[in-house]
């Protein structure tokens, strides 16, 4: 039950009246006190009546509404949360190191989880910023900080999370920020690489693949017969120059329908290179490609085509702006990307579609041409 305990006065039985105790005079003279939801009694002393009334009332109100903090629980430092945290988390290898990159990051580690002020966190996100990093590490970096924080949270050793509000440098609208090579570029390319790597380069233009994903590839994973190739695995770096084969992104596994002339280009691959299965493509010691192979084997061909500035995912975009300029759906070109959901393919192409604008026209010009008995040719122009 919670109650204010007056140390210096107390009530004398006899008289009812208040009387000067041992304390008098000695310390805070005012000492709230409460069970928390453990059932420990918590208590604190102040030297005004209102002041205690004040925070009784405020604990009781956290209690209530479940979102009561031990006071004694802050003092846990966030490097000391995030190290117990992280290791209860079911995360990819990937998720840790580029967790583990963050928390690392942040100047306030050694702070209280009690102390922990959002200016902190905006202290940081400026000293990224003069630093120099792009705003998509700034955004993922305090993204995966946040996540810390919030774990923090919901363990009640911190009443709310601090970085939240906090002002983030812009990113590049995904317009301007992405990079979509021409027909003739990416034929410019395929033309300048060597047998072995020119199928590579047509699963990631003409399949979507990435490139952890196109370097997985396994012979048993095409079907010729119905044309489609079955995306269940992602070569990812395991360090000192290892690969190691693991699961696509979550929701990534997917069936893609691939085109007949990429179909016989695979073929013709498969019977020069690996006529008795296994890997598709073949790295050191028979293992599949490093990023760092593919990489270097990538950059040796676009300098080959004379073609600069232009990477290897940019043909993922490549691909995905063909099916959309055939008027594929949302749902068809994630599908065939690999999208966990349709959210994650608008933020990326929805600048790719046709307008609203755009559709009204086509509309308009069609109505048109079927009054006055024009045809319209695939640029929407009419003619007699």
């Amino acid at each position: 039950m919670a109650s204010i305990q007056d140390r210096w006065r107390r009530k004398d039985p006899a008289t009812g009246r208040l009387v000067p105790t041992g304390l008098d005079g000695k310390g805070l003279r005012y000492r709230p006190q409460f069970r928390d939801p453990s059932g420990r009694q918590i208590m604190k002393g102040f030297a005004l009546k209102r002041d205690a009334q004040r925070w009784l009332t405020e604990q009781t109100a956290h209690i209530v509404r479940g979102t009561y903090v031990d006071p004694g629980a802050g003092r846990t430092t966030f490097a000391e949360f995030y190290a117990d945290w992280s290791s209860r988390q079911v995360w990819a290898p990937g998720t840790v190191l580029a967790m583990n990159l963050a928390a690392g990051s942040v100047p306030f580690a050694d702070l209280p989880l009690r102390s922990l002020r959002r200016s902190h966190v905006e202290g940081w996100v400026k000293a990224m910023v003069n630093r120099g990093l792009a705003p998509g590490t700034v955004h993922t970096r305090v993204n995966n900080v946040r996540a810390v924080l919030r774990g923090a949270v919901a363990d009640r050793l911190m009443a709310s999370d601090p970085s939240v509000g906090v002002a983030l440098p812009r990113r590049r609208r995904a317009a301007a920020a992405m990079t979509l090579p021409t027909a003739a570029q990416v034929g410019d390319v395929l033309q300048a690489a060597d047998d072995a790597f020119r199928p590579f380069v047509a699963l990631c233009a003409f399949a979507g693949l990435r490139l952890g994903e196109a370097a997985a590839v396994q012979v048993e994973d095409i079907d010729f017969l119905r044309r489609t190739l079955t995306v269940t695995r992602q070569v990812q770096r395991g360090g000192a120059g290892r690969v190691e084969v693991r699961p696509p992104k979550y929701g990534s596994e997917r069936v893609v329908f691939l085109a007949p002339g990429l179909v016989d280009i695979l073929a013709a691959h498969v019977a020069a290179f690996c006529p008795g299965g296994g890997w598709l493509f073949t790295g050191e010691a028979g293992q599949p490609p490093h990023q760092n192979t593919v990489g270097y084997r990538w950059r040796t061909t676009t300098a080959a085509a004379g073609i600069a500035g232009l990477r290897l995912h940019d043909l993922r975009h490549f691909y995905a702006s063909g099916l959309i300029a055939a008027g594929c759906d949302v749902v068809t070109v994630q599908r065939a990307l690999g999208h966990a959901s349709a959210t994650t393919t608008l933020n990326t192409y929805s600048h790719l579609w046709p307008s609203a604008e755009d559709r009204t026209r086509t509309a308009a010009q069609a109505l048109l041409a079927d009054s006055c008995g024009l045809s319209v040719d695939s640029e929407g122009s009419t003619s007699r």
